[in-house]
């Protein structure tokens, strides 16, 4: 097929674009490096993917891509908190303007579109487990808004398009995910971490770091996507991918991390952040039935590729 990435010179994104010319597919990344880099898509086969550096909240897609397109992933936005802390207009309207723009090129298409929404989502939630029935508690006025609503706003777009237009629109909600060609200054808590380990450096928590998060390695989630695509069985509600099984604590990431990198730096705690979700467990039961898929790789497998990729590329 040929498939288009919107953000597929980021880290989700070069992975997966990775796995899909292994494939056979034919891609397209879009992606205008705000926080991508071209250094994620370097290892690709010359000649099995085009590259387009533009933004997707305003380019004529219909006018720099030449060929049909059958499947639209969108993974364009910022994802960092790091990064969309000082970016919260561009973080916004790349979530709003952006994916209408997919969604009015995926019908000129009759492409299927795959929204990469994300577990933020739901906010500072106030139960344990995370079924897509849940709608969130979030603060629309805060720091992390900007990415937590935008990601909103741009679920009710898609829902409004598969209710006018019956398009085949497949949401996903992202829960933590982690693996190679992550960017180590990001600010996210394992390249962070990772990082800090290996250069002998303290290791910043923010908070007391009993906030739970559950960890998917970077491999399980192509593995969805690639289901979600494959699948014939079209569904108009968001559904969660992400590892119920490995939700840890921060402190515990830390000791995990530290463990893993023969490293004995020590653990500072900072002030905690202004919404900082408390916890955070998929229920993947709709995964499991819709696309026969859930998570396989252990924390401590996906943390060794991980330390061995950051080891040797920074």
């Amino acid at each position: 097929m040929n498939i288009l990435v919107a953000g597929g010179a980021g880290f989700i994104g070069s992975n997966l674009c990775a796995s899909l010319i292994k494939d056979g597919h034919k891609v397209v990344i879009l992606d205008n490096l705000s926080t991508g880099s071209l250094a994620n898509i370097r290892d690709l086969e010359y000649g099995t993917y085009t590259f387009v550096n533009e933004d997707v909240r305003t380019c004529d897609l219909g006018g720099i891509i030449s060929i049909a397109i059958n499947v639209i992933i969108n993974l364009a936005c910022i994802a960092s908190p790091k990064a969309y802390y000082k970016q919260p207009v561009d973080t916004l309207m790349t979530s709003v303007l952006g994916t209408k723009n997919l969604l009015d090129y995926a019908l000129t298409q009759n492409a299927m579109l795959i929204q990469a929404s994300t577990s933020e989502i739901y906010g500072d939630p106030n139960v344990d487990i995370l079924e897509e029935t849940y709608n969130g508690n979030v603060s629309c006025t805060g720091p992390r808004a900007c990415y937590d609503e935008g990601k909103r706003a741009a679920e009710t777009l898609c829902m409004d398009y598969i209710r006018t237009h019956k398009m085949d629109v497949r949401i996903i909600r992202i829960f933590n995910t982690y693996g190679p060609k992550m960017n180590s200054a990001d600010g996210r808590a394992i390249p962070e971490f990772i990082n800090k380990a290996l250069k002998s450096e303290s290791i910043e928590i923010y908070g007391s770091g009993d906030q739970t998060r559950s960890f998917m390695f970077i491999d399980d989630l192509i593995k969805a996507v690639k289901q979600l695509i494959k699948s014939d069985v079209r569904f108009d509600t968001p559904i969660n991918i992400g590892n119920p099984y490995e939700e840890h604590t921060i402190n515990e990431l830390a000791g995990i991390i530290k463990t893993l990198t023969h490293s004995d730096v020590p653990v500072v705690h900072l002030s905690g952040l202004e919404d900082d979700p408390r916890k955070r467990k998929p229920s993947i039961l709709k995964a499991e039935r819709v696309i026969s898929w859930k998570p396989t790789v252990s924390l401590k497998d996906g943390l060794c590729k991980t330390i061995q990729y950051f080891r040797q590329n920074d």
